[in-house]
């Protein structure tokens, strides 16, 4: 058997082990070894909320959860009066008074964004699509972004379950 010596980081020895190999059967001590932790600093990206708070920044999330907390009548709609273009106001005004995702009976979870995708048809556009779990329920939530001059993105359509809100309805009413 061949004597290994640890050291610590500053170069001092701690003890030594020793030990047959370094194999899947090879212990060092009485003990298994523990398994790699979700939040391993050495893998980046493992720990859940990390990822979580990354996804919440990217711009389509970010749009989803404010749609979908104005669209369930959390927020009004003036809260996203800097955020949209005049069309995708107009839809907004025309969508949020029915709540079309309010939040299923009480003792149930509020909506949430499940998921949200999306597709880059030129340079500064994204049209984004999510999928709204409100209990059992499973709603469709369709958007337009645009990047304007100043490089921040405004919601420029929104669409609900396939049903839109034709340009301009708000006014004719």
């Amino acid at each position: 058997m061949k004597a290994i010596r640890s050291t610590t980081r500053t170069g001092t020895r701690t003890g030594t082990r020793t030990g047959g190999g370094t194999g899947p059967g090879a212990r060092t001590s009485g003990t298994k070894a523990a398994p790699p932790r979700r939040t391993d600093p050495r893998r980046p990206g493992t720990d859940p909320a990390a990822r979580h708070r990354e996804r919440e920044r990217l711009p389509r999330y970010w749009f989803a959860n404010r749609l979908l907390l104005t669209l369930s009548g959390q927020r009004p709609v003036h809260w996203m009066l800097g955020h949209t273009l005049g069309a995708a106001y107009d839809q907004l005004t025309a969508l949020a008074p029915q709540t079309p995702l309010r939040p299923a009976p009480p003792g149930r979870r509020a909506p949430v964004v499940r998921h949200c995708d999306e597709f880059r048809p030129r340079p500064g556009v994204i049209e984004a699509f999510a999928r709204i779990a409100s209990g059992d329920r499973l709603r469709a939530l369709a958007f337009r972004l645009e990047r304007g001059t100043d490089l921040r993105w405004r919601c420029s359509a929104v669409e609900l379950g396939g049903a839109a809100v034709p340009h301009g309805a708000a006014a004719r009413e």
